[in-house]
C-alpha cells in the first residue's frame, strides 16, 4: 500500500510523496474522509495499466507512523517517479518509515511552465518534504539526478540527514558534448508510441542507446508513459528534463561531497555510467565514506537488480541505524 501525501516545495510547487507500508493510525476523533485511489499508470489516470502503487490518497501530512521512527527519503533521478522505488521501497518500510518522492516535473508533482527547474529548487524541495513529513534526521536515498539532490541537501542540512546512498551518479562535470547528446535522443524518440509494448521494446531493444536487449530498461520507461489522445507519450515534458540537467551537466561536484558528514555509502552497478576509478575517489573525498557495486546491474541499479540492490546497501543502514 502506499498513501499519497501532498507537499509544498519551493515557490509554491506541489509535489506528491508516496509513503509506503501501513498508513499512520488514526485519531478515531479525526473524521476526515479519505479517498481510495486505484492503481493507476505512470500518467495518473484511471483506465492505465501500470505505474503508481495504489493505497489511501492522504490529505496533508499526518503524523508519522509509531512502529516506524526511522525515516527514509527515496529521490529518484532524471525522467524517474516515485514507482521505480516501489520495491525498495516496500522492503525497507518492513522497519523503516520509507516516502519516495515525485520530484517537480515528474510523476504526478506539479509541472508548471514557468517553474525554476535549477538545482537549489530540487534541493529545496527535498529540504521541504523531510521537514513537512517530519522525516528527518532521515537516511536519504538517490539515483542518478536524486543522489546528487540527496548530497547537496546532505551539505546544506546535516541536521536532518543521518545517512545518505548515492546510487550511480558522477561527482564531475559531463560538459556541453553531453547535453547536446541528450537532445539529440530526445529528439530520437518515435513519440507516440501506440502501445506500452511499443515502449518498452522501443527502450528495451531498439533505442541507439542500448548496448543490449535490456527488458528492465523497458518496463522503466514504461512507467513514465501516459496515454493521449495520439498514443502513448512521457508525463514528463522533454524540455524541462533538459532545463534540469543543464544545471548540474557543466558543474563538478566534489567540493560538496567533502561537505557531507554523515555516513555516506557510493554504490555503482558493475555496467553503469559511473565508473569504479570515479567511485572509489568519491568514497576518499567523502568524510565517512563506503563502496560497494552490484554485479550485473547497469545504470538503473535498484531497478535492473533489485535483490543485489539490497544485498548491497543492508549492511550499511544496519550499520546507520546503530550508530
Amino acid at each position: 500500500m502506499a498513501r499519497r501525501i501532498d507537499v509544498t516545495g519551493a515557490g509554491g510547487v506541489r509535489l506528491a510523496a508516496w509513503e509506503f507500508g501501513d498508513p499512520p493510525k488514526k485519531d478515531p476523533a479525526d473524521d476526515r474522509s479519505e479517498a481510495m485511489i486505484p492503481a493507476q499508470s505512470a500518467g495518473g489516470t484511471a483506465g492505465e495499466t501500470g505505474g503508481e502503487p495504489s493505497g489511501e490518497n492522504g490529505a496533508g501530512t499526518g503524523p508519522p507512523s509509531p512502529e516506524r521512527t526511522t525515516g527514509v527519503l527515496l529521490l529518484h533521478g532524471l525522467m524517474g517517479r516515485a514507482s521505480h522505488w516501489a520495491s525498495t521501497a516496500r522492503w525497507l518500510s518492513e522497519r523503516h518509515r520509507a516516502v519516495a518522492l515525485d520530484q517537480r516535473g515528474h510523476g504526478q508533482s506539479e509541472k508548471p511552465p514557468k517553474a525554476a527547474f535549477t538545482r537549489e529548487a530540487y534541493v529545496e524541495d527535498a529540504e521541504a518534504a523531510l521537514e513537512q513529513l517530519g522525516l528527518g534526521p532521515a537516511v536519504l536515498v538517490g539515483h542518478a539526478m536524486g543522489a546528487l539532490t540527496a548530497w547537496q541537501l546532505a551539505a546544506k542540512r546535516p541536521d536532518l540527514v543521518s545517512g545518505l546512498i548515492i546510487c550511480d551518479m558522477r561527482a564531475s562535470a559531463l560538459g556541453a558534448a553531453s547535453q547536446r547528446e541528450w537532445a539529440d535522443w530526445f529528439e530520437s524518440w518515435p513519440a507516440p508510441f501506440a502501445t506500452l509494448a511499443d515502449v518498452r521494446k522501443w527502450f528495451g531493444e531498439d533505442d541507439p542507446w542500448v548496448e543490449r536487449p535490456n527488458p528492465a530498461r523497458g518496463e522503466f520507461y514504461a512507467e513514465v508513459m501516459q496515454e493521449s489522445p495520439d498514443g502513448w507519450r512521457p508525463v514528463f515534458e522533454p524540455e524541462q528534463m533538459l532545463k534540469s540537467r543543464e544545471t548540474w551537466v557543466y558543474d563538478a561536484h566534489w567540493e560538496e561531497l567533502t561537505q557531507v558528514r554523515c555516513p555516506t555509502l557510493v554504490v555503482r552497478g558493475l555496467d553503469g555510467e559511473l565508473g569504479r576509478a570515479e567511485a572509489q575517489e568519491m568514497v576518499r573525498v567523502l568524510p565517512r565514506g563506503e563502496y560497494a557495486e552490484v554485479a550485473h546491474a547497469g545504470h538503473l541499479v535498484h531497478y535492473d537488480q533489485p535483490e543485489g540492490w539490497r544485498t548491497a546497501i543492508e549492511p550499511f543502514l544496519d550499520g546507520v541505524l546503530a550508530r
